[in-house]
């Protein structure tokens, strides 16, 4: 895992595709070799996994070295300025490669694509395959435009496509934690987000189809899985009882609670929202763990926190973006809640869920803030005690409502000192929160080795904090341990196995 102490880390974290060789099929494309590399947020590693099932159906075998690839596929980020320069930097580094095996084929996923389309196979002559993050069942036919001798394009936005139906290559896999996607897009129009405009509106995935991926990682070996969305709370998908065909092995996780009258009468709907859909994985098996991402300070409600506390493997902790501390901020945000509704939705956690951990996002020197607003996310962040936080200086991304709307009119070198304050403080709360911890016993997964040495294991504590200890024979990775924290550095928990 990455430390979750970040300045900016999150959502432009580059990751490279680690070597997973697939069986052959028979086609035209077999024996070419796919290679992706995925930057930014969990949501785009969850999508490189859904490209490389698709392409895996034509033939394709993934390769974890670039210089050996046939097509190579960049699964890129917008939110941050910074990631767009590390996209570009990286292309230049396979021109090298398309130098040697000039019939390699260079595309760009994911939203950078989306948002810049056809302007950048202008600006990147390297660059063959623009697709958006929609787009994906159509690479196939862009690849062979490619091969043809075209440039190719598609970004099109769709209001009905989730992948559903696609059973995901899991790629950079320990074998026992997995993402699964529950729904795509954002309606929220946050001012300084690019998201709603490079993944589209709002969509909630067909639960039964959740349930059955998360079954059959279960029964494959898996042992966590995370719910990803970009707004997991405001999850919702109602279909009429007389249309459902139960996914088999999902009968039985009916609410009647959830069942009602259609305005047409006569027929009956079936409503499943995130709480209804967190119980249901956590039904399919007590050692199955359920995280999730990310929740949205508007839409997280008692149900969530209440169906969390009901059940032992949903993991006691809850990532709550809050953005900034100022009412007034976070109205030019568009955020769509104020400082009192976010302390009322983190009083609630702390009363429904006592000892549940909570990180958050933070940016400061966002458009006209004060030093007194900036103070106001300083007392926040002391209120709440938060366990990890993703902290970023405000950039204007273009198409935008804050670009449209609002100057980008505070100092750089102001927006570093307040970061600077905050990552501080992050810092010093972080570790508050992990020594709260010692002489504590904690259930940890265990997810392989340490980093640092083979005589440790490593895993995550219910409430997300990382957990080394020594090797013990009885277990194995994919296996529960009670471990005593005993020590800790300033993001790490240091123990040993109990009995």
């Amino acid at each position: 895992m990455m430390d979750l102490i970040s300045q900016d880390k999150t959502h432009d974290e580059s990751r490279q595709g680690e070597a997973l060789i697939l069986e052959p099929v028979e086609g035209k494309n077999s024996g070419r070799k796919l290679y992706i590399e995925s930057y930014g947020c969990a949501m785009n590693f969850s999508d490189s996994e859904i490209v490389a099932s698709i392409l895996s159906e034509q033939g394709f075998e993934t390769t974890g070295d670039y210089t050996n690839a046939d097509v190579i596929f960049i699964n890129t980020c917008s939110i941050r300025e910074n990631a767009e320069t590390r996209v570009r930097n990286r292309l230049k580094e396979f021109k090298v490669a398309k130098g040697k095996n000039p019939g390699m084929v260079v595309g760009v996923l994911g939203c950078m694509a989306e948002r810049l389309k056809s302007k950048f196979l202008e600006e990147e002559k390297l660059v063959d395959v623009v697709v958006g993050p929609d787009a994906y069942r159509d690479l196939p036919n862009l690849i062979d435009q490619v091969d043809s001798g075209q440039k190719a394009v598609n970004v099109l936005l769709s209001r009905e496509e989730t992948y559903a139906d696609i059973s995901p290559v899991r790629l950079n896999t320990n074998g026992i934690n997995a993402f699964v996607s529950i729904m795509r897009g954002c309606d929220n129009m946050c001012s300084f987000c690019v998201v709603p405009f490079t993944r589209g509106r709002e969509r909630s995935r067909d639960p039964y189809s959740i349930v059955q991926e998360c079954q059959d990682l279960f029964d494959r070996g898996y042992r966590e899985v995370t719910l990803l969305g970009q707004n997991v709370d405001s999850y919702k998908w109602t279909q009429s009882a007389s249309q459902r065909h139960p996914t088999p092995g999902t009968e039985g996780f009916e609410n009647e609670a959830d069942k009602k009258v259609s305005p047409a009468g006569g027929d009956l709907e079936e409503a499943v929202n995130f709480a209804s859909l967190l119980e249901m994985v956590a039904l399919i098996h007590p050692d199955l763990r359920v995280r999730f991402s990310t929740s949205h300070p508007k839409d997280i409600t008692d149900d969530v926190l209440y169906t969390m506390a009901k059940y032992e493997n949903i993991c006691k902790y809850i990532h709550l973006p809050v953005q900034s501390g100022n009412s007034r901020i976070l109205e030019l945000m568009n955020r769509t809640y104020d400082r009192e509704w976010y302390i009322n939705r983190i009083d609630a956690i702390r009363r429904i869920l006592p000892g549940c951990a909570i990180s958050t996002d933070v940016i400061t020197g966002f458009c006209t803030e004060t030093e007194e607003e900036h103070k106001e996310t300083v007392s926040m962040m002391e209120y709440v005690q938060y366990d990890f936080a993703y902290m970023f200086m405000y950039s204007e991304r273009p198409g935008t409502l804050a670009a449209k709307r609002y100057e980008d009119d505070i100092p750089e070198e102001v927006k570093a000192a307040r970061l600077k304050e905050i990552v501080a403080l992050q810092q010093k709360m972080s570790h508050g929160r992990l020594l709260q911890q010692l002489g504590k016993v904690q259930k940890v997964l265990i997810e392989g080795f340490s980093k640092k040495s083979k005589d440790d294991y490593c895993g995550r504590t219910d409430q997300n904090a990382m957990m080394v200890f020594p090797v013990n024979e009885k277990y194995k990775p994919g296996q529960y341990a009670y471990v005593m924290a005993e020590s800790c550095t300033t993001a790490t928990l240091i123990g040993s196995i109990v009995d």
